[in-house]
């Protein structure tokens, strides 16, 4: 059931790619009555999950990113509430002579996870209330405590990658207390002196042949590197290609990468929530050999993101969202002078 595969796979995309765009836009559309509508469709199936609402947030979420992720074999309704997506044998039981079963007592029987959670007496995959509280039950299944919750995701999904999103975006919701956290930053200070360009695709001379998967950005040694938005610190430390790199991941499951650093800031450690605008490190021109090697190239930060598609991780250009970020900063910053 929703048998995602934890094989790893890296793939280059051309940012113009339909999906990636939507996936990383796709929360900056959603208007205050949408929030509205998920908080409370989140409580209701709290209420009968036995699930704590930022809990239940999360796996929506994290179905909504893999529903975005493959719109085509995820099909949902543009005016769902819920991102949750369930295919017919899952719902009504692999051996159910009705594909389209909507009666609880029979996909009871023939073990399919669909569940009534509207209270209408009909288990429907394509309501909002039943799709989600059928997942949430599913998941609740070996019980509440945080460490059962994580075995029934993975019971679930089979996919130790679909824990950890979950369980990060648990930790994002809980901390915020709000659904909102679209809002993003330019990862240096617009005050400092920096210069950058496309860079995507450009043939990489270090370690063998490879691509750029990212934007460098040009810039002073010791010149802050920014959070680009909400998120929790994946990784942090040393790596021959990147030197001092950190990767935080958002609730649109992209992983934010910042590599060539001088050094973090100190309060930086795994596991920590971040926020737009905040430091967690400084440009240098680390990497490209052992743990310490600095100065093979000048000094700047490269910025790549990848999105998690549960089978496969793929990276976009990010210089259009760099851009956009940019002129969103200037403009907020020129409104605040008048």
């Amino acid at each position: 059931m929703a048998c995602v595969s934890s094989a790893f796979v890296l793939f280059l995309l051309p940012f113009d790619d339909l999906g990636a765009m939507a996936a990383t836009s796709a929360d900056k559309s959603v208007d205050t009555g949408m929030y509205e509508k998920r908080r409370l469709l989140y409580e209701s199936i709290a209420l009968k999950s036995g699930l704590d609402w930022h809990f239940v947030a999360a796996i929506d979420q994290y179905e909504r990113t893999m529903s975005r992720a493959h719109p085509k074999t995820r099909p949902i309704s543009e005016n769902a509430v819920s991102g949750v997506y369930v295919t017919e044998s899952d719902w009504s039981g692999d051996l159910n002579p009705e594909t389209n079963d909507s009666n609880p007592s029979s996909i009871r029987f023939f073990r399919g996870i669909g569940r009534d959670g509207s209270g209408d007496g009909v288990a429907d995959r394509r309501k909002d209330e039943d799709a989600l509280f059928s997942v949430a039950a599913q998941v609740a299944k070996q019980g509440s405590a945080e460490d059962d919750l994580a075995i029934g995701l993975w019971e679930y999904y089979h996919n130790t990658r679909a824990v950890q999103r979950v369980m990060q975006f648990v930790m994002l919701y809980r901390h915020f207390d709000r659904l909102d956290l679209s809002g993003n930053a330019f990862p240096l200070p617009l005050e400092s002196t920096y210069s950058f360009r496309s860079t995507w695709g450009n043939s990489r001379g270090w370690g063998g042949k490879r691509i750029h998967e990212g934007t460098d950005i040009f810039a002073n040694y010791g010149v802050p590197v920014k959070s680009t938005c909400y998120g929790v610190v994946e990784m942090k430390g040393w790596n021959a290609f990147g030197g001092w790199r950190i990767g935080i991941r958002d609730l649109n499951n992209l992983y934010h990468y910042y590599a060539h650093l001088s050094g973090f800031d100190k309060k930086i450690k795994m596991g920590d929530i971040v926020r737009p605008g905040q430091v967690i490190g400084y440009v240098g021109s680390s990497g490209y050999g052992r743990p310490g090697t600095q100065g093979k190239f000048p000094p700047h930060l490269h910025y790549g993101v990848y999105r998690d598609r549960g089978l496969v991780e793929w990276a976009f250009d990010p210089y259009p969202l760099l851009r956009r970020w940019e002129r969103e900063e200037l403009k907020s910053l020129k409104a605040s002078k008048h």
